[in-house]
């Protein structure tokens, strides 16, 4: 099953099964303490550029994909506290935000659609006797689920329109390999397997190709991506105060 990150025991969301399962708000984001990245779609850009940097990563540039990087050291999330709140006024991206459902493809031997919603049973907000029921008394959606089911619906169209747009950016040899080396207390960090739009490269586009990428928006995430970069030393900076932090706590204990 495809991308089920943070999903502890993702199982098909089955109307018997879960006839009186309820979900109650939670409103840390715990689960994605160990995430420094997460896939971004690209109609994301524009606002997640504000304070995140936009990566394509991958093993290499026939298969890469966009991510928001979230931290420099592995399994470590720089915009969640220790309790998991997420920085007040920093764009949450939609792969956070569609958790505990997920639009995946079916295991086989399952009929119906190739995807199919499934839930992560592990949630902390799920229960049988708090919250608002994900089904009505009659069996039929209940306004939260539907809201859930349409969200993820719209979130599988935004990453088929940025499978169209990876292609485009891969087609026309745009991306290039970025390696990013920080020194931190004496020590070097290197994030390997990332790719960025070349800017020389993309001044050279020719004439009909640049007229539809601005047509089409494709040009504008381009954009989004690039000025996103200079957001890569703010993440250095969140994990120096980390780094600060972490000393501090050694040196009381």
């Amino acid at each position: 099953m495809a991308e089920v990150l943070f999903y502890e025991r993702p199982v098909p969301l089955n109307r018997n099964a879960h006839k009186d399962l309820r979900i109650k708000g939670v409103q840390n984001l715990k689960f994605a303490h160990g995430a420094h990245s997460v896939p971004l779609t690209c109609t994301e850009f524009p606002i997640a550029a504000r304070d995140i940097p936009i990566l394509f990563a991958g093993a290499d540039v026939s298969n890469v994909g966009p991510m928001a990087l979230l931290g420099l050291r592995q399994s470590e999330n720089l915009f969640l506290d220790n309790d998991g709140y997420w920085e007040r006024g920093v764009y949450v991206p939609a792969f956070v935000r569609r958790y505990p459902f997920v639009l995946a493809e079916k295991p086989k031997g399952m009929e119906g659609d190739d995807f199919t919603v499934f839930l992560d049973e592990g949630y902390e907000g799920f229960s049988n006797t708090e919250g608002e029921r994900l089904f009505k008394e009659d069996g039929t959606d209940s306004d939260i689920l539907k809201n859930a089911v349409s969200f993820l619906g719209e979130f599988q169209q935004h990453v088929a329109r940025t499978r169209q747009f990876v292609e485009d950016l891969v087609k026309h040899d745009l991306l290039e390999a970025r390696n990013i080396q920080l020194q931190r207390n004496g020590n070097a960090l290197n994030l390997n397997g990332l790719f960025v739009v070349s800017e020389e490269k993309l001044r050279n586009l020719d004439a009909e190709t640049a007229h539809r990428f601005l047509l089409d928006g494709t040009m504008g995430w381009i954009f989004a991506h690039l000025l996103s970069l200079q957001n890569i030393d703010r993440v250095s900076e969140r994990l120096a105060k980390r780094e600060d932090a972490e000393a501090g706590n050694t040196t009381k204990n």
